[in-house]
This record gives structure tokens, sequence and C-alpha cells, in this order.
């Protein structure tokens, strides 16, 4: 943990944010991912974030001290640097800085009666397993090429089927879905056509068991459609509120599993799906 001078405690209100800097030696997703769970426990507060990367030497953390120094001296500092002296100079230049790694680093060395690695292998979001990342980046092109049903190429080696009406969230579930877990993912749109008799879409009927459903509310499905055809027949609430309908029917009658995402983040949609349908994440490939 970083020093916090004497007993003048930062503040953030609504009309001036606090600087809220997430410095890593690295891509900064560890720090950004920790330090944003920790500030969702203060939602009243405001503020204004500024991400530092690769900062692995100690030049390079000097050079962002005096950044930090004279542009927001009052920010609160996320770090998540392994250098020890790179996160020194952090630490000792300067305020309100919360190490994310030290402390749990030092416990795990006791505990496992060990040394850490210093080498650049142990980033958390380096290549790593590099059967894992082509697994990953398969997975990615995967899900492009599958997108709201533009192609039916190798659809049995998906590992999960989206299926849901038009802006329910398929496309970024997927995206999210093949990177971060490695899952191939395709997604379909269920339209007007596919209603009639209640059967799933011909393509996907033979991979039901792979299939899972998304919904929303029919006010705000009308809110994003409108964004993107203002005043259509296809944004208005009764034509929303008709396919959700219609969709989560479809969904009942053929036990496909399914979750409104509205006001859902991605990645809890993602966590649910992996759950519900006992997918494992990142799973190695050898297609």
């Amino acid at each position: 943990m970083g020093h916090q001078q004497g007993s003048d405690a930062v503040t953030a209100s609504s009309s001036a944010p606090l600087p809220v800097c997430f410095i890593s030696d690295s891509t900064a997703i560890t720090a950004e991912t920790l330090g944003n769970a920790l500030l969702v426990h203060f939602p009243d507060a405001g503020f204004l974030r500024r991400t530092f990367s690769f900062v692995d030497t100690v030049d390079t953390a000097r050079e962002v001290v005096r950044q930090i120094s004279e542009r927001m001296p009052q920010a609160v500092v996320f770090m998540t640097v392994r250098n020890v002296d790179a996160a020194a100079v952090l630490t000792a230049g300067l305020s309100n800085v919360v190490d994310l790694l030290s402390e749990h680093l030092n416990q795990l060395e006791r505990i496992l009666g060990m040394p850490r690695t210093q080498g650049d292998h142990a980033h958390p979001h380096g290549m790593g397993d590099t059967d894992r990342y082509h697994a990953r980046m398969r997975a990615v092109e995967f899900a492009v090429e599958h997108d709201d049903g533009q192609s039916l190429r190798m659809l049995e080696l998906a590992d999960l089927i989206i299926l849901a009406p038009s802006r329910c969230g398929k496309t970024p579930t997927a995206l999210y879905l093949a990177l971060q877990h490695g899952l191939r993912v395709a997604n379909y749109p269920l339209t007007e056509d596919d209603y009639p008799g209640q059967q799933l879409p011909g393509p996907v009927r033979p991979y039901s068991e792979r299939c899972f459903g998304l919904t929303s509310s029919a006010h705000r499905l009308s809110q994003v459609r409108q964004q993107r055809r203002p005043g259509s027949p296809y944004a208005s609430l009764e034509q929303c509120r008709r396919e959700l309908l219609q969709a989560e029917t479809l969904y009942g009658l053929h036990q496909i599993p399914f979750l409104n995402s509205q006001n859902k983040s991605v990645e809890e949609i993602a966590a649910v799906i992996l759950q519900r349908m006992g997918l494992r994440k990142s799973p190695v490939r050898i297609h």
C-alpha cells in the first residue's frame, strides 16, 4: 500500500470528478479490472480515469510520477507493477497508491515457500500458453465469421449458439466469450420467419443442446433499435414486444435456457451462460 499524506482525504463529487490512474508494467487489464471492482463500491463518487501501460523500468516510472504529480496530484493510483525498483519509485513519488500485487505476492511467497518470478513470461495478459492464445484467436475468427447468421460453415464446431431477436446483445457476448474464454460461439438472429410453427431455425435445429437465448425488455429494445432505425416499424414498441414474447415462447417449447440481457454487462451475461451451459473456460483445441 502506498502512503497517503497526512489526514487530507481525497474527495470526489459529480461536479469535480476525482482522477484515478491505473499503472501497470503490462497491458493494465488487471489493474483496471481490480481497481474498477473496488471503485464500484463508491457509486456516489465521480471518477476520471487514465491508464499508464508498460511502466516496467525506473525511467518510465519516474516519467509517470512526473506527469501525475503535475497534472493530477490527488489521483487515486491502482498499481500492478512487479519490477521492485519501478514500484518503489511510484510508491515514493505518489500519494494514494493502492498496490494490488505486492502484499498478495508476499503472502503467496510465504505460502508456497518460493520466490516470485520476475521474467516477462509472468505477465498475466501476455501470450503465455501459446496453445491457449492461438485457440482464443481462432475462436474470435469463428465468432466474426458466424456473426448474425452470416455463415453456416462448420457450425457443428460451435461450442455455443446464441439465439435472440435483433439488438439483444448477441454479437458482443459472442466476441467476449471467444476472446476471453476461447469458446467458438456462433450467433443467430430470430426473425418473424422463425416463429410460425414455433420451430427452431433450420440451421441450428440439429444443435439445440448448444443453444442459449437472450431477451430484453420491450422498452429497452425499442430504445436500442430507435438508435439504429429511428421511427421504423422495426423499432416500434409493439414490434419489440411481439418479438420478445415469441422468442421466449420458442425458448420454452424447445427447452432453450435464456437470459434477459437488460441492464446486464457483457461480462455478467457471459458468466451466466458459462455457468448454465456448463462450458469450460479457455479450452485448448487441436482443430
